[in-house]
């Protein structure tokens, strides 16, 4: 049997103390990153993209992420004409918010600034409503609905228990059925979009142009000349060098700087 008085009340006190300092520490930075997010947008509208950006950029380097800060800052590079960082910041605002369509908006125009312009055969239509449907929602997305289905499911089996009549059992059991089909979709689903947030990384070019390297090394045979905003897939890691491939397969070495993963 468990015995109360091993335990002693300070304990309790120090664990509620660091509970409650916790959650008061958490509000207190929600609030400042809410303060530093509308003096940042003050500075973008006086259009000091400048003062905006680093701002910004300090709420990011505090853990805070979210559509608005990305989409906000990646407006704040597009004006300082630096279309790399823009297109960088677009994308990590689709990550959270993939049916954001401000953020399609803007990340359509900033790639028509681009120099690069990779021809890649048109996907066939089923691999296309397949991505499409892999990118109706974030990670977090396809997570709550995941919940959301199996709520539904316990819901359906604790009707059909406690309901009386036979046609309400009926529609709590068909109701459940369609809940765990739903939720086996969306499971799987979420698992997908995970395993290629963990083992494909994308990035994007920030500096005007690179050569990229037939090997990591700088005496190396030049491959080819990419340019600001190119997307481009990152396959491999060797010492401060990183093997890219081009979406038409093209593939190289060039410097991790530059470049940014998305």
């Amino acid at each position: 049997m468990f015995d109360m008085r091993i335990i002693n009340p300070k304990f309790f006190i120090i664990i509620l103390f660091a509970v409650f300092s916790f959650g008061m520490f958490s509000s207190s930075f929600a609030n400042q990153a809410d303060e530093m997010m509308k003096q940042a947008n003050n500075y973008y509208q006086l259009k000091q993209y400048d003062k905006a950006i680093s701002i910004y950029q300090q709420i990011i380097h505090e853990g805070y992420v979210g559509t608005a800060l990305y989409y906000n800052l990646g407006n704040a590079y597009y004006r300082e004409n630096k279309i790399g960082l823009a297109i960088l910041y677009y994308q990590k605002a689709l990550q959270l918010s993939p049916g954001d369509n401000d953020v399609q908006h803007n990340l359509a125009i900033a790639n028509t600034k681009t120099v690069d312009k990779i021809e890649t055969l048109p996907p066939f239509f089923l691999f296309q409503w397949w991505e499409s449907l892999l990118a109706f929602f974030s990670v977090n997305g396809w997570t709550y609905l995941a919940y959301i289905f199996y709520i539904l499911f316990l819901s359906a089996i604790g009707f059909y228990f406690f309901a009386k009549k036979p046609k309400m059992q009926r529609y709590s059991f068909f109701g459940g059925l369609a809940s765990v089909v739903l939720l086996i979709i969306t499971i799987s689903l979420l698992i997908i979009n995970l395993n290629r947030q963990l083992n494909i990384k994308n990035a994007i070019v920030i500096v005007p142009a690179v050569t990229v390297k037939l090997s990591p090394d700088n005496s190396s045979n030049d491959a080819f000349i990419i340019h600001e905003g190119l997307k481009v897939r990152e396959e491999d890691h060797v010492d401060n060098w990183v093997k890219i491939q081009l979406q038409d397969g093209k593939e190289g070495w060039l410097p991790e700087d530059k470049i940014a993963t998305i």
